[in-house]
């Protein structure tokens, strides 16, 4: 059996699936390769059976997301490594090589991050994790390379190999071991920001995560659910407090909590000012959902709840304020 299992989780993706899993297969070499499919409704699978005969199949019976999605499919796949990766990113050569020497002759390290950049615009970081994630007291989540909107060009400021406290889902490194002890993604999330959920939970049990850029790979984003799309605005900002309520320390989780549903709301006359009104009406439902689910979340609060999990006091403050646009060490 091979270490590292590379499962990339689709659904109804076949363009993605013919332009994307070729680079896959082929710098592949040292990993198994599996396709998890949330009972996609076009032809994904017959074309992944004609075309990449290499390929595993895993068939969910339902479209289960993307932290349900995973989670029914990884049990079925027994190898040591686990890559989490989107159907929109292209793979570079040797790109698995020194994710396997971390896990290999790092055993604190449980998740890994690559160098992930924009696939339609090569010399910038992309949205989604760039140079490793970070969050604020607050929970904001932020990246080296990228806070809220404003995203660098990689002129090798990131080459390193450096702790970070998350890494992005669209290409993810965990090992099997520490993804069963954490229960996987947990459910609720659907999809966004469950990743920083799972690697907040082992943190907290003191796992670490990793970011190195002699991985790169390169993400589309937004490929499955676009930034302008009121149903990520809903996903994001509900799923961010399920995070904060399952993960804060005892001492500042109704503080924090309030404080974050105050900068919600600003957020949501930011969207009216705008003429977003879509995405003010799903911050205002994100809220209502959260309220429905918060007894059955502080029920999944672990005891250990570290209160060194942030790396900036608040990340709001610093960009709007100060106009701090790029990460500070």
């Amino acid at each position: 059996m091979k270490k590292i299992a590379v499962v990339i989780l689709n659904w109804n993706g076949t363009k993605l699936l013919e332009q994307f899993l070729p680079s896959v297969v082929a710098y592949s070499e040292e990993a198994k390769i599996y396709v998890a499919d949330n009972a996609s409704t076009d032809n994904s699978i017959a074309v992944i059976q004609s075309k990449f005969p290499e390929v595993t199949i895993i068939q969910n019976d339902g479209n289960y997301g993307f932290a349900k999605g995973y989670n029914v499919a990884l049990k079925q796949v027994e190898e040591a490594y686990y890559a989490l990766v989107n159907s929109d990113v292209e793979v570079t050569e040797n790109w698995l090589n020194p994710i396997l020497s971390i896990f290999d002759n790092e055993p604190e390290i449980g998740i890994i991050q690559p160098k992930i950049l924009d696939y339609k615009n090569k010399a910038y970081f992309e949205y989604a994790g760039a140079a490793g994630g970070y969050i604020d007291q607050f929970g904001y989540p932020y990246c080296r390379g990228r806070i809220f909107d404003t995203i660098e060009k990689d002129h090798g400021q990131y080459n390193d190999d450096i702790d970070i406290f998350w890494a992005s889902g669209a290409c993810f490194f965990i090992r099997k071991d520490i993804y069963r002890k954490l229960n996987g993604f947990d459910d609720d999330f659907f999809a966004h920001q469950e990743e920083i959920d799972l690697c907040w939970r082992a943190f907290n049990l003191g796992f670490k995560a990793k970011y190195t850029s002699k991985s790169v790979v390169y993400h589309v984003g937004g490929a499955t659910l676009n930034e302008g799309n009121p149903r990520k605005t809903f996903l994001n900002f509900r799923n961010s407090l399920l995070m904060l309520t399952k993960n804060l320390p005892e001492n500042k989780l109704f503080l924090w909590l309030f404080i974050r549903l105050c900068l919600d709301g600003l957020a949501g006359i930011q969207f009216m000012l705008k003429g977003k009104f879509k995405h003010c009406w799903a911050i205002i439902k994100a809220h209502f959902a959260f309220y429905s689910l918060i007894n059955k979340t502080l029920k999944k609060r672990n005891s250990i709840a570290r209160s060194d999990y942030y790396h900036n006091n608040s990340i709001v403050y610093q960009y709007f304020v100060k106009n701090g646009k790029v990460f500070e060490p």
